[in-house]
């Protein structure tokens, strides 16, 4: 079996944080069976864990990586436990390929979906992520990443009162779930699908074991609000990070059913100032690297440290996605 010769590469653009470059980006000298692919992953699987713990995102390009099934595979190589699309709370639409891996949000190419922590919205989210680019995008359509405790600390700095609130109060999300899954919103999974429920009976029973609170709408959709959930993480190391939806939700929740402003609010039902969340917006946006596809790349993000989004694109772009429990 021959060697992958594998290297670190340099991102413009790429950013810098005490000793930690990010995103961290390999390289690999040229495209490789799925078997050389999964035998370098196990060999590295310590270094590479403790790296992504460190800066929260890392790339691969040049891995040979050309269809799902060759993402599935070079998934399998780390031996992670799966965190299934079927059972997880995400609002977005998307698409099984394999057992697996699925398609990104489903949302049309002239939607953002902005910064956020996978699934922060909800009482159970995944550990990692893993985004491949089956076809980057002819314009546009990169991937935005922030890290969040970096985050965190210029906003202690410049809002100190706010990030008191976030930690001592929590934070509550609320949101209307269509009866029909709504392709055109970035939040249009139906309430069947992401309660895995088939009536309204086996709705309640799921949201009631999760400590929700709801009401039908006289359309067939249902309007949830969550139980109080952290806006502030502390991580292993103890850093702490802005773990939460609060900017995805305030800026890009709007369709048919949902505005922005009336989704979040405190854990005591207290409302987040705007301007609060205008200046967290900013600062996340001059904190954000742009992740510049390349069909065949393969990038893993610590969910707890890093944020992530969707640039609208031009053409057809495809990116798949995995997630770990």
């Amino acid at each position: 079996m021959s060697q992958l010769d594998v290297d670190r590469i340099n991102l413009a653009g790429q950013q810098h944080y005490d000793e930690a470059v990010f995103p961290l980006a390999f390289g690999a000298d040229q495209p490789a069976n799925k078997a050389v692919i999964a035998e370098w992953i196990a060999q590295h699987r310590t270094q590479i864990e403790d790296q992504l713990a460190l800066t929260g995102a890392i790339l691969f390009r040049g891995f040979g990586v050309v269809n799902d099934g060759d993402f599935d595979a070079f998934i399998r190589a780390f031996d992670w436990p799966n965190f299934t699309y079927a059972e997880s709370l995400s609002n977005a639409v998307r698409r099984n390929r394999t057992e697996l891996v699925f398609t990104a949000n489903e949302a049309p190419s002239t939607v953002s979906i902005f910064l956020h922590h996978e699934m922060a919205q909800t009482p159970v989210y995944p550990s990692k992520l893993l985004f491949f680019c089956e076809q980057a995008a002819e314009q546009g359509g990169a991937t935005p990443i922030c890290r969040s405790d970096i985050l965190l600390q210029q906003l202690r700095e410049q809002l100190p009162d706010f990030v008191a609130a976030c930690e001592s109060k929590g934070v509550r999300y609320s949101q209307t779930m269509p009866l029909e899954e709504d392709l055109a919103s970035g939040q249009g999974r139906s309430w069947k699908s992401t309660l895995s429920a088939e009536n309204r009976q086996q709705a309640e029973g799921k949201l009631a074991h999760l400590d929700y609170d709801w009401q039908w709408q006289e359309d067939g959709s249902l309007s949830v609000t969550t139980p109080v959930l952290p806006a502030v993480r502390q991580l292993n190391d103890g850093r702490t990070v802005f773990f939460n939806q609060l900017i995805a939700a305030f800026r890009g929740w709007k369709d048919a059913r949902n505005s922005g402003e009336k989704s979040i609010c405190f854990g005591d039902g207290s409302a987040i100032d705007s301007s609060h969340m205008a200046l967290a917006i900013d600062l996340a946006d001059k904190l954000t690297f742009d992740i510049p596809w390349q069909s065949g790349d393969v990038a893993l993000l610590d969910n707890f440290l890093v944020m992530h989004g969707r640039r609208p694109f031009q053409g057809k772009r495809t990116v798949l996605a995995s997630l770990v429990a």
